[in-house]
This record gives structure tokens, sequence and C-alpha cells, in this order.
């Protein structure tokens, strides 16, 4: 048997390797230092794909804009433009009845050749709306936008309307936080982490 050591916090363990025939003779393993990250050695990163979508409005932002039912789609397209947003939560006294994206205007008006002057958001927008809560992880939320092929998921806390997240703004969390995770793994190697 070969002997290498390792070492967990302070600690040093002994593995073994058994020794195998190469060529006619025994495969020598050299003995070296093998780093164990355990869970309180391991520092958790700010931002995770198990991290919750409460997280995500926290830094986003929790502006949401919102039409009343009785808006038209003309209404919901000026608003979209005008706030630079892909959709816009139909809200009925409170209560999220709807949701109109721009996907819903090029489909069901546009390409049918109705007017946006005089049809109403309640009769394109997608109802009931697939919403998620804010203690929902961004990772449930891009399997929920990738499984159902939508691009918005409304974020409600109980019946409240608390905000609204893209694919985009979930994308660029996971971006964010493999960045983060490289950083720490750069840092780490070139012994600068606080590890």
């Amino acid at each position: 048997m070969t002997h290498c050591r390792g070492y967990a916090g302070s600690e040093p363990q002994a593995f073994s390797a058994p020794s195998t025939a190469l060529e006619g003779g025994p495969l020598k393993i050299p003995e070296f230092p093998l780093t164990i990250f355990s869970a309180r050695d391991y520092h958790a990163l700010s931002m995770e794909l198990t991290g919750k979508i409460s997280s995500l409005l926290a830094k986003k932002g929790g502006q949401v804009w919102s039409l009343a039912p009785t808006a038209t789609v003309y209404d919901a397209i000026a608003m979209m433009a005008e706030k630079e947003v892909g959709a816009l939560p139909i809200v009925d006294g409170g209560r999220l009845v709807g949701i109109l994206s721009e996907r819903d205007y090029a489909r069901k008006v546009f390409l049918r050749g109705k007017s946006s002057l005089e049809t109403p958001v309640t009769e394109i927008m997608s109802s009931p709306v697939v919403s998620v809560s804010p203690m929902q992880t961004v990772e449930q939320c891009m399997h929920m936008v990738t499984d159902k092929r939508i691009r918005h998921l409304p974020v409600v806390d109980g019946d409240r309307l608390v905000g609204i997240v893209s694919i985009g703004d979930l994308v660029n969390w996971v971006i964010t936080a493999q960045r983060e995770t490289i950083n720490h793994l750069e840092a780490f190697i070139a012994g600068t982490s606080a590890y």
C-alpha cells in the first residue's frame, strides 16, 4: 500500500492507494497534501442558484408597472414601450388576473388584424397566470420558464403582487453567481482568500 497525506482543517488523515502492477513493477504514488473542503471551511456565496426570488427582487428593485382590466391593448403597448418592459401584469383590485406580453400582442392582435385601440387587454392576456412566491429559488424559476416556455414570472406573496422577474433577470443572476464562484476559486488558488 502507498500512502498520501490528506488535511481537513489542521488534522492530518491518511489515505491508502493500492499498488498497481504496471509493466512489471508497482506504480508508486508520491506523498502529497490533499485539501478537503468541509462545510465549515466553505464560505457561502451571496448569489447561488438556491438563492431566493426575494433576494433577486431586493437587488433588482420591486417596482412593478401594471394595468387594469379596462385598459386597451394600445395602452399596454404604449406603457411597455415607455417603461422598457416586455410584459405587464393585469391587476383588478390588487389581485393578479392576467399578464400581457409582447408575444400576446404579436400573436393575438397584430397577426389577426385586430385594432389595438379597440381591443381590451382581457381579450388577449394570458390567464390563469403562472406565478411564483418570493421564497422560491432561482433554480426553480429557471425550470419553470423553460418547462412552460414563458419569459416573465409575476411574484405573488399571498394575494399581493410584489414583483416580476424575467428570464433575463434569472440569467443575469446565474451569470453573476458563476462569476463569484470563479473569483472565489481563483482567490483560493492564489492564496489570497480568507478561507
